[in-house]
């Protein structure tokens, strides 16, 4: 089923997560133990995030340096079906501009077609960790919003190759990411804003936003989303911290901000143990007021482990 579909039959506000793939080697049961004990919540959806091959320099005989290509976790088709036989839920692949050529984008999309799955996440992606700004591959797309409109091609029925003859079209609903305290690399929220309606006016269905802790960044996002002609729905992305590092660690990957008194309250907290009780309470705290808003979903992202959003969940829903 489709996550518009999910959102327009739902009677209150849903439960969804995304999780992190294992590491190259860990075998299924791995992702397995990380999903099961949040599926009395019934989560609606579980989106499987991607992550582009890295490069390292090998030494090899003579002193050269040889540049090799590394994956340390594997991809999301097979990932996706794992899931929706395991559990009977729909998973949804985050689909990336970086490290593919539209023909490469291509044939994985039919690949997800071909295995029922109706959702993808229309993502720019990381660049590479050795360089500062993102390139796109040779044939590949620079942003986002290409890449939804790649999508939405298929849907109708367009593919690269012309000479195609009774192709079946795709159906793919196409999410794409929102930034309440804006992406790191705009230059201001307004022009953050002009991106995502770019992205919408491609033909994106729906918004998962970047994880946030003050409830308010996301209100105004929604106010401003709507302001600027942005109509589709904006489901909240959410993470109890789980760690006293991350009041740290967070900030500077995310570009987001840690409301004081959350900040301060971790501080305190002489272990993680210790900050993952502040935490999940502050993230309770957060899903209710949430709730009371009438939001579509609340995502969570889980980075493979369930406890903590366990503990929330229990707690309201």
């Amino acid at each position: 089923m489709k996550v518009t579909e999910h959102l327009q039959r739902a009677k209150g506000t849903l439960f969804s997560i995304e999780i992190l793939p294992p590491l190259k080697g860990k075998g299924i049961d791995t992702l397995f133990k990380g999903i099961e004990p949040l599926m009395e919540f019934r989560p609606a959806f579980v989106d499987v995030t991607y992550h582009r091959e890295e490069y390292v320099y090998k030494k090899r005989d003579g002193g050269f340096l040889e540049k090799v290509s590394i994956r340390k976790r594997p991809g999301t088709v097979g990932i996706c079906a794992a899931i929706m036989h395991r559990f009977g839920i729909d998973a949804i692949p985050h689909i990336i501009c970086g490290g593919f050529t539209r023909e490469e984008t291509e044939n994985a999309l039919i690949d997800l077609s071909f295995l029922g799955i109706d959702n993808v996440l229309a993502l720019q992606g990381d660049c590479i960790k050795t360089e500062r700004d993102f390139s796109p591959e040779d044939g590949g797309h620079a942003y986002a919003n290409e890449l939804v409109g790649q999508i939405v091609d298929m849907n109708r029925g367009r593919f690269l190759d012309d000479d195609l003859k009774d192709v079946e079209h795709t159906n793919f609903c196409i999410g794409v990411a929102g930034y309440p305290e804006k992406h790191i690399k705009a230059p201001n929220r307004k022009a953050d804003l002009r991106y995502l309606k770019q992205k919408v006016d491609a033909g994106a269905e729906y918004i998962v936003t970047q994880m946030f802790f003050d409830n308010a960044a996301y209100f105004r996002f929604v106010d401003d989303c709507r302001a600027a002609g942005i109509n589709v729905p904006i489901i909240p992305g959410i993470k109890p911290l789980t760690a006293r590092s991350q009041t740290r660690v967070l900030p500077s990957m995310f570009h987001i901000d840690l409301p004081h008194d959350l900040f301060e309250a971790v501080e305190q907290c002489r272990t993680n143990e210790d900050a993952q009780r502040v935490g999940v309470e502050w993230c309770i705290q957060q899903c209710r007021e949430l709730i009371a808003a009438n939001v579509p979903s609340i995502h969570f992202y889980t980075m493979g482990r369930s406890e903590a959003t366990k503990a929330v969940a229990a707690e309201v829903f």
